[in-house]
């Protein structure tokens, strides 16, 4: 579990830099991309790695080479705090947790967007004026080869994982790798949307308690526990991190579950108080245009909001931008879904 507070020698530097004022939220990392004495800056709150980040930047930039881009990644809950609770002063705010931003937008924290670009999406992947869908990730399995016995093929649904998982309990003991849904958005958004689908991820919860599976903050985490060896699997991790992180001669799987994958819409809006919306709206052209799409797919390793990934995938299940998202975020509701979770994860 990551500590509450950003650590003193960032909020020194940021300060010096201007970039930030002094603030609460925990910050993971930052950059600067662009030339230091550019009078046009563009301030950018992201849960996305600076790696898969910076390919996206560099573009944007060669087409407007008198900006700068300072970007500043944090965890979907820090990214909540930011903009919900201290209102920090960004341009752009993107992030994998749907669930999260869609409340945002809906307590008054994201400002209308320009209709060129609402309206160059689908209704599922707009929210209103205040909130877009910039790519489609699918939520994946990953499986080590050790993991599936000679002569057996990869699980094709979660019944298969589960039985692969109940014959072979040797194989997965204390090596299982999935999300703690108490301490990430995304996690919990995931978590939510499996159960909404199908009722097979209690039982799958319920085989991996039993194997005692460790629980992680975030798909990175997960899949370096995988290139290391100390897991064979890792369940609902984000598709674009296993194609940007995982060696090309790794011997993990990775696997859309074809009984349904869900599939997250990284989403993004331009706050209320952003002090270059503009600059914001134009960097989210760029996300949807041609060339940023092309850039996502390279990352995440198919088509992102394009049609044909529905048609050659029937399987995947994206989540839909709606009001649906935010009841899942009710206390009441979120304290008896975790509390259910916890006794089907929690074996004796």
């Amino acid at each position: 579990m990551r500590h509450a507070l950003v650590s003193p020698v960032i909020l020194i530097l940021t300060l010096l830099l201007g970039t930030l004022p002094a603030l609460a939220f925990e910050i993971e990392d930052q950059h600067s991309f662009g030339p230091p004495e550019a009078t046009n800056r563009l301030s950018i709150l992201s849960t996305t790695d600076i790696a898969f980040f910076a390919p996206l930047a560099e573009a944007f930039l060669a087409r407007n080479p008198d900006l700068a881009v300072h970007y500043v990644q944090a965890s979907s809950q820090s990214v909540q705090q930011a903009i919900g609770t201290e209102e920090a002063a960004f341009d752009l705010v993107i992030s994998t947790a749907m669930d999260l931003q869609m409340k945002l937008a809906n307590d008054g924290f994201a400002q209308g967007l320009p209709a060129d670009v609402v309206q160059s999406l689908p209704s599922w992947a707009r929210w209103r004026d205040r909130l877009v869908s910039i790519a489609l990730e699918p939520v994946v399995l990953l499986l080590a080869d050790a993991a599936i016995p000679e002569g057996r093929e990869p699980p094709r649904s979660r019944r298969d994982l589960i039985a692969l998982m109940r014959d072979h309990p040797d194989l997965f003991e204390g090596r299982i790798g999935t999300y703690d849904p108490r301490t990430s958005g995304a996690g919990y958004l995931f978590l939510t949307q499996d159960a909404r689908t199908s009722d097979t991820i209690w039982r799958l919860a319920e085989v991996m308690g039993r194997l005692n599976a460790r629980l992680y903050c975030c798909s990175s985490q997960m899949i370096e526990g995988l290139i290391s060896g100390d897991l064979v699997m890792a369940y609902n991790v984000l598709g674009s991190y296993a194609s940007a992180n995982l060696p090309p001669d790794a011997a993990v799987h990775v696997v859309t579950l074809q009984d349904f994958t869900v599939t997250l819409q990284r989403t993004a809006l331009v706050p209320a108080n952003a002090p270059r919306g503009d600059l914001g709206a134009s960097f989210l052209r760029f996300l949807l245009s041609d060339r940023g799409q092309q850039i996502q797919a390279d990352a995440v390793g198919q088509g992102v909001m394009r049609p044909e990934s529905f048609v050659n995938q029937p399987w995947l299940r994206p989540i839909r931008l709606d009001p649906g998202l935010l009841s899942t975020l009710d206390s009441m509701t979120r304290r008896r879904f975790l509390s259910e979770w916890a006794a089907a994860m929690e074996q004796p």
